[in-house]
């Protein structure tokens, strides 16, 4: 289930308001009889034009309540009749508004419509065995379009999805048992976390980009750790600033949890000219094969031989942190990580580095 705003250009020179409704499989669209001016010249026309948007993020939200309230009616008792596989993508559906969450998400449904076919179960009737066999489906049975198995790393997320799954149902009382707890997860493997090193972030800062909008919003992400999923859907109203202090407040699009990061002035520097609290700040971001095709070119451009995806540039910020001797409880904090084990891996490639730096004093004697 989702609810989102979407403008459409009308051939008087305005906006026209609408909500695209995704509910239970069907795809609607609503006007809203709301119109903004494209180029409005006066504070009257743009005040207007803010009230608008206000209002129409308002019935936005209303909407959402409605049919999430009505969702919960429909499948809120545990005699509901709903199929796990129904209930899954429910769950996938409402992490619309999140690029690479939605996109994990709907990328196990599509695993699970595999697996079950046209025989999924009723979401009451999953058990422990059902829920391993499932795992050992992703592990071992499923391959790709190109007829490969799933890696370790993908399989391990993909299955820790369907265990989420299984725990909001329980959280939600429409299941009586947390059989999640009692399969254990697919271990993910230590991939290679690519950084950047301190000189190779100020060679991009100054070689131009064919997208400047990527460029200031991954070295944003550089400064301040942000995941994209955070960084694409920061408002302008999360960026407050007190005295001489600037920070953001945002609630983590993967955790949930509501967070605090201070901005230091390389981070600030990359955000361009304030707008209105309700728009984004790296407003039109989207998370695409066409993204990453530019942020390579960016940094082949820069002379930098590595590969590196966004995610480099949060792994990047913990790195660098810790190369300066930060203290890795104050990283892990900054990252809004729950375990300082995630934080600890930073530290092993802090570790290598001073141990190479060690054997560049080896001597022939």
């Amino acid at each position: 289930m989702s609810v989102t705003l979407r403008r459409k250009t009308t051939n008087t020179g305005r906006y026209s308001w609408n909500l695209d409704i995704y509910h239970e499989g069907k795809r609607t669209s609503q006007s809203l009889k709301l119109y903004t001016l494209i180029k409005p010249k006066t504070d009257a026309e743009k005040n207007r034009n803010i009230e608008v948007k206000r209002l129409a993020e308002k019935i936005r939200l209303n909407k959402e309540v409605e049919l999430t309230n009505s969702n919960y009616s429909k499948f809120g008792t545990k005699q509901t009749g709903i199929s796990f596989l129904d209930y899954f993508e429910k769950l996938t559906q409402e992490r619309r508004r999140s690029a690479g969450t939605f996109a994990n998400w709907d990328s196990t449904f599509k695993v699970l419509k595999q697996y079950f076919g046209n025989h999924s179960k009723k979401l009451v009737d999953v058990t422990e065995n059902d829920l391993a066999a499932i795992k050992k489906f992703i592990s071992e049975k499923y391959r790709t379009k190109a007829n490969q198995p799933l890696s370790k790393n993908a399989a391990s997320s993909y299955f820790n999805k369907v265990k989420a799954a299984l725990n909001a149902a329980f959280d939600e009382k429409l299941v009586d048992v947390k059989i999640a707890s009692r399969v254990k997860s697919l271990k993910p493997e230590n991939t290679r976390r690519e950084f950047l090193t301190e000189e190779e972030v100020k060679q991009l800062i100054i070689t131009p980009c064919t997208y400047p909008l990527l460029k200031r919003a991954f070295l944003f992400s550089v400064f301040c750790g942000l995941r994209f999923s955070d960084a694409s859907t920061l408002l302008w109203r999360d960026i407050q600033i007190t005295g001489d202090r600037t920070f953001i407040r945002y609630r983590q699009q993967k955790t949930r949890q509501a967070e605090t990061v201070d901005l230091n002035n390389s981070a600030i520097a990359q955000l361009g000219e304030r707008m209105a609290d309700d728009q984004k700040v790296f407003k039109g971001l989207r998370y695409s094969a066409w993204t990453n095709v530019k942020l390579t070119q960016w940094v082949m451009a820069a002379g930098i031989k590595k590969h590196l995806i966004w995610h480099s540039s949060r792994h990047t910020f913990a790195v660098l942190l810790l190369t300066k001797d930060v203290d890795i409880y104050t990283v892990s904090k900054l990252l809004g990580h729950r375990d300082l084990k995630t934080t600890a891996i930073y530290a092993q490639v802090i570790d290598k580095r001073k141990n190479q730096a060690v054997k560049a004093l080896d001597f022939d004697l």
